[in-house]
């Protein structure tokens, strides 16, 4: 009976145990950031950001909602709540102030950068947000999205209490981060569109005054020129001097409508380089946005590397699993990994791929010898970007060799030289720059210490032997 008894708390912990690393963070699907940042790239309006965020959300929870509650800081007022559903999304009215939250609530809101939690107040805010109620509570937590230096929208996650688990909110802190650079870019377009029509009803209500003081002038200069004419019909004659005020109203006329126009053209000049400046804007935004999906990849490809490192057993598979990753991240068509030899000075060829025919694993090459000699020599890492540039290393005259440029990058952990990877023949014939070599010194050092920690050198060299 003891016996059972211990089994069933045994088979208790362990459910729990796998409850809590199922809602952990790095049970978070590895491709929802990759999916989402290329969704919102691709998104042509919010509404379509908003579905794929909404999308993502869906992927760590199912029961959560989001809800976007668009703020007019002239009116100082929440104005209307984007909630996506389904594949579109449905807007409400909402026309509530934001005085509502507390002062430390809504200065932390105000101030963006991370979701504030509402805690025993949820469900009164919820439903005045008019978000859709749980049945046994729910947890409330608001993040203010800011552009040009001011609160823009609010992005409000509304989910189930948990009693195990990580909070979806801080599992989709880096979504929200993603979303926030696609809101810039359409509050960046809305901004341009309006400054665009801003600037044609200002020209054509200036243009219309213009015409309309203008033939009102040219009506009564007729009328007293007829009057003048005809003097023998009982019409008295036009006196000299209204004529020529009358002139003069037109002539004052004619030259507020040449100000006019160069005030206008003044105006439209200050808006192209508005323009101008909002599209430098943008073009810096995607660069930026770039960068964050290169960095959530490697990131993906670093948990990758880890999960990699406890689940394969069979060296020769995890160095070519090893290989693959920093192969496909920096799309290298050609590339190989040498690891230290039993031999002193010597490094061997662990896995590669790409190469000539005659290269086969295990060769071995002298420190100091070759590119990659050469690099574990120094241990600083090697980029070439230019066709002649490349052509002065021997190993790399072959017809294998197509782009012109490579990173040898060594592998070094705690002082110690590991091995050294090689990359070649970037897809499309593209050319490594300076940033690519930040990356792989990241997942460099990863590998380095996958290769150190699981003794894979000496483990692959038994398998070689044995086979």
């Amino acid at each position: 009976m003891q016996e059972k008894c211990l089994r069933a708390r045994h088979i208790a912990r362990a459910a729990s145990a796998s409850s809590l690393y199922r809602d952990s963070p790095l049970r978070m699907p590895p491709r929802t950031l990759q999916s989402l940042a290329h969704a919102l790239a691709a998104a042509p309006d919010l509404d379509a950001a908003l579905v794929a965020l909404g999308e993502g959300l869906a992927e760590i929870d199912r029961s959560a909602c989001i809800a976007l509650l668009r703020y007019d800081g002239r009116r100082e007022m929440l104005v209307d709540r984007l909630t996506p559903n389904g594949g579109a999304v449905r807007r409400t009215p909402v026309e509530t102030t934001f005085d509502h939250l507390s002062a430390p609530i809504r200065r932390a809101v105000t101030g963006g950068g991370q979701f504030v939690e509402l805690g025993e107040q949820s469900v009164e805010y919820a439903r005045l947000f008019g978000l859709p109620p749980f049945t046994d509570g729910g947890l409330l937590a608001l993040r203010g999205l800011r552009f040009d230096g001011n609160l823009a929208a609010i992005v409000a996650l509304y989910e189930p209490k948990k009693i195990f688990g990580t909070r979806s909110s801080e599992r989709f802190g880096s979504s929200i981060a993603l979303f926030e650079l696609g809101l810039a870019r359409f509050l960046e377009r809305e901004a341009r569109d309006e400054a665009v029509r801003t600037l044609e009803d200002v020209t054509q209500r200036v243009h219309g005054e213009y015409i309309k003081k203008l033939a009102v002038l040219e009506e009564q200069l007729v009328s007293a020129r007829r009057a003048a004419e005809t003097p023998t019909r009982g019409i008295p004659a036009a006196d000299a001097a209204q004529i020529v005020a009358l002139e003069r109203d037109a002539a004052h006329a004619a030259e507020d409508a040449r100000r006019a126009r160069r005030r206008s053209a003044g105006v439209e000049q200050q808006l192209g380089a508005a323009v101008e400046r909002l599209e430098q804007s943008h073009i810096e935004l995607h660069r930026r946005s770039e960068a964050l999906r290169q960095k959530t990849r490697t990131l993906y490809l670093i948990e990758k590397v880890l999960m990699l490192d406890s689940q394969a057993d069979d060296p020769r598979q995890l160095v070519d699993e090893l290989l693959g990753l920093v192969g496909d991240d920096m799309q290298a068509q050609r590339c190989s990994l040498m690891l230290r030899a039993p031999e002193p000075d010597y490094l061997y060829l662990a896995a590669a791929r790409g190469l000539a025919p005659h290269i086969v694993e295990g060769s071995r090459i002298a420190i100091g010898d070759g590119v990659s000699g050469r690099v574990a020599a120094s241990r600083q890492p090697l980029l070439v970007q230019d066709v002649a540039e490349a052509q002065t290393h021997p190993l790399l005259q072959d017809q294998y060799f197509t782009t012109g440029s490579f990173i040898s990058f060594p592998l070094v952990y705690h002082d110690e030289l590991v091995g050294v990877v090689n990359l070649t023949n970037r897809a499309q014939c593209g050319v490594f720059v300076e940033e690519d070599v930040e990356r792989v010194r990241l997942l460099g050092f990863v590998i380095s210490l996958v290769v150190s920690h699981a003794g894979l050198a000496d483990r692959l060299m038994d398998v070689m032997h044995a086979a």
